[in-house]
Order: C-alpha cells, then sequence, then structure tokens
C-alpha cells in the first residue's frame, strides 16, 4: 500500500520536480511526497522485488505489469514524470480518460525518432531560427515581436497539426499574439516571405497571387492568413490565423467562434475535421496584463495554466529548449483532441518568459 501511494505521489506532483527551467533559474521546492523515505523506504530496499496490480487501472499499476525491483520503479517514474516533460492530469474525474494518459506517459519505450524524423524536425527548427535572424539583422529597430527564445513553437505546431490531419482534421483555426505572429505566418501558415519583407519596408502591397494577400493599412503583426498546407503524412489541411488587433484577447472568441461556424456548415457533428488552436503568453492565459511583469509577481499559482483545471483539461508543462519533448508533447495533445473531443494545454516554458500555447 506504501508503495502504490508512492507511485501516485509521482503522478500527483512528479510535475512539481521536472526539468522545466530552459535556463535553470527557477528554484522550485520539491514536495516530500516524492521521497521514498516519506514512506519508510531505505537504500535497502531498492532491490527489493514489488508486485504493483491495481483492478481497472493502467500504465505502472494495471494489474498485467510484471514483478519489478523498487529501483526499476522509481528510475521508470522519474524518467516519465520527471525530465522534460510535466504532466497534470490527475485532477481529471473521468477514469477512462486518466487511464489512457497513464498508458501514454508510462510506457517503458520512451519517445524515440528516427533519424529522418529527427532531420525533419531540424529542417523546421532551422527555418524558424534563420526567420529571426534574418528579421533582427536586417531590420534592428523595427518592431517585429519576435520569437527569440521560443523557436521551437514551429516545429512544435507544425508536428501538431501532421498528427492532427493523420487523424481526420481538415481545417484548424489559430488564434495567437503578436509575438512570434510573423515566424508561424512565414513558417507555419506559409505566407510569401517576399510580401512579409515587403511590410518592412514600404507598407503592404498586392502581390502575383491576385486578391490572396491584398493591402490592409493595418500594421504587420496584426495580419492573418490561410492556406492548404500539405502534412508529412501525404494529406493536405486548410489553415486560418485569424488577424488580431492590439487587443489580444478579442481574437479567442473569434477563432471559437469561426471554429464552430465551420463544424456547423461542414457537418461536423462529432467535432473531428475542424480545430481551434489559441496560443497565449502566460500573462493573458491567466486573465491578466503582463508585459512588465515578471511571472512569479503576476499569479498566485504556480502556473498560469491552473485556470485550465476547471476545464478537466490536461496540462502538459514543456522545456521549450528538448526539441523531442516539445514534438511528443504536442503529438500528445492532438491524439487527446481527436479522441475525447475536449481542451488540452501545452504550456511551453522559454527562455525569455514563459507562454501556454
Amino acid at each position: 500500500m506504501r508503495l502504490l501511494l508512492f507511485v501516485r505521489a509521482y503522478q500527483v506532483n512528479g510535475h512539481r520536480k521536472a526539468k522545466l527551467d530552459p535556463l535553470g533559474l527557477e528554484e522550485r521546492e520539491i514536495p516530500d511526497d516524492l521521497d521514498p523515505a516519506l514512506y519508510g523506504f531505505t537504500e535497502a530496499d531498492l532491490d527489493r522485488e514489488f508486485f504493483l496490480g491495481v483492478w481497472r487501472m493502467a500504465g505502472f499499476l494495471s494489474e498485467n505489469r510484471p514483478v519489478r525491483t523498487f529501483r526499476s520503479i522509481l528510475t521508470r517514474l522519474e524518467q516519465a514524470y520527471c525530465g522534460s516533460i510535466g504532466y497534470e492530469y490527475m485532477h481529471i474525474a473521468d477514469r477512462e480518460k486518466c487511464n489512457w494518459l497513464r498508458d501514454k506517459i508510462e510506457t517503458p519505450t520512451p519517445m524515440q525518432y528516427n533519424r529522418q524524423r529527427r532531420e525533419v524536425i531540424l529542417d523546421r527548427l532551422v527555418w524558424s531560427t534563420q526567420f529571426e535572424n534574418f528579421l533582427a539583422t536586417k531590420w534592428t529597430t523595427a518592431k517585429r515581436f519576435g520569437l527569440e527564445g521560443g523557436e521551437t513553437l514551429i516545429p512544435g505546431m507544425k508536428e501538431m497539426f501532421d498528427r492532427s490531419a493523420d487523424l481526420g482534421v481538415e481545417s484548424i483555426v489559430i488564434g495567437m499574439p503578436h509575438r512570434g505572429r510573423l515566424n508561424v505566418l512565414g513558417n507555419v501558415v506559409r505566407k510569401p516571405l517576399r510580401q512579409i519583407f515587403s511590410e518592412f519596408t514600404s507598407g503592404t502591397k498586392p502581390v502575383d497571387e491576385v486578391g490572396l494577400y491584398t493591402g490592409t493599412g493595418d500594421v504587420k503583426y496584426h495580419l492573418g492568413t490561410s492556406y492548404d498546407r500539405p502534412t508529412r503524412g501525404g494529406k493536405r489541411i486548410h489553415l486560418s490565423l485569424v488577424a488580431n488587433p492590439s487587443h489580444l484577447e478579442a481574437v479567442d472568441p473569434v477563432v471559437v467562434g469561426k471554429t464552430r461556424a465551420k463544424q456547423y456548415y461542414s457537418s461536423d457533428a462529432d467535432r473531428t475535421k475542424n480545430m481551434g488552436v489559441l496560443i497565449h503568453g502566460d500573462g493573458s492565459f491567466a486573465g491578466q496584463v503582463a508585459f512588465t511583469t515578471d511571472p512569479r509577481s503576476g499569479r498566485s499559482s504556480q502556473y498560469c495554466t491552473d485556470v485550465a483545471k476547471a476545464l478537466d483539461a490536461p496540462i502538459f508543462h514543456v522545456n521549450g529548449d528538448d526539441m523531442e519533448a516539445v514534438v511528443h508533447v504536442c503529438e500528445l495533445a492532438a491524439e487527446w483532441r481527436q479522441t475525447f473531443h475536449s481542451d488540452v494545454v501545452v504550456d511551453l516554458v522559454i527562455r525569455n518568459h514563459p507562454s501556454a500555447l
């Protein structure tokens, strides 16, 4: 029974020990629940063998688990819950949903990508990084709300969209803030780069595609666009980035409404063909203005994403410098959304400030 309580402590609080801060500056208190000594275990118990089995449970606690040493159980718990990803899902009341996540998180085989897949991820990361480098060099004084520190957002979004398309999504509506918007426009939604660069030099001008990218008179980091994008799996998915006003929170109801309208007019009764993606900064996610506020001073809770617990949404905190971890949680988020047709949160912790996707 003490071992079962110890495993559950990792499932509930393991995220508080996860290595989420890319700079390693954050000092977080590790809960006593994660100390084996609290449950009476000592060094002498590390090589003792235990059987874990609970009726109708998944992951470590499933009935068909073999006998394992305490050392191997502890090592796997640390790998699953205290690496570059912190999972919060035990607040969800549905046993089926928790079991589904436990199977995904506690599987003995960690996330593994072959060389070809890693080359695709690297290529997408290079496009994201070099886009920011070029703008910073060419227009050093222009306001551009760059993505520096969070470049992994681009390959993460692309992998999420590829996985969503594989699972039946045909259209995605995106709402996001200014920061990183030009990078998303150019590298995810495929707005022509010459058009973005034109907006930096002499304002918005029509280009060869008649009527597609015409001038609006608005600033470049307010604009949106749409595009039919091919995916890694050989399908095509329609992406639509909604134009933003200066008050960023106003775009989210528009995204939700547009997605719902697409579901209605395409007879998407199961809500599996049309999906909405909302990207926030950490302050706006918690309903605050955080442009000049340190995250520790801007909220009373540990994470800006705690408000999502009211929606029974799983929350995946991820170190933004671990590219493969970002890709993994973005794919997992797509799988959750298509399986349970409900919200899921990816909290991307980046080098300049935390932000939530």
